[in-house]
């Protein structure tokens, strides 16, 4: 599957993390800041590259600011056995760790 091509069409960020909540990605996953892998406090539990798979992606612009973005990522570990969501947003709080994770998802996919 490309990840690029959305599956599911949504008008807000909170309409796409609802319904990706009842389809199974019930997770929260967080970047860590001086790790290279993505991080589940709910279960104490850290992903390296290898241990998940972007599954959807999904923009959106901001309401009074079209530079304003945010993005979330749908990703699944078969290995771990979780899926979840990856909230990441772009403007003037864009920071290290938000685009070491963008290009660290966007390498791992190979986009």
């Amino acid at each position: 599957m490309n990840s690029q091509t959305p599956l599911y069409s949504y008008d807000t960020l909170s309409e796409a993390v609802d319904d990706l909540i009842r389809r199974g990605y019930t997770e929260d996953f967080l970047a860590m800041e001086n790790k290279d892998c993505l991080y589940c406090n709910k279960h104490s539990l850290e992903l390296s590259p290898d241990d998940f798979e972007i599954d959807e992606i999904y923009r959106f612009e901001g309401m009074t600011d079209p530079a304003d973005e945010s993005i979330v990522f749908a990703i699944s570990s078969q290995k771990h056995n979780v899926k979840g969501t990856v909230i990441n947003s772009f403007g003037a709080e864009f920071g290290y760790r938000s685009s070491k994770l963008v290009e660290h998802l966007k390498h791992h996919r190979g986009g």
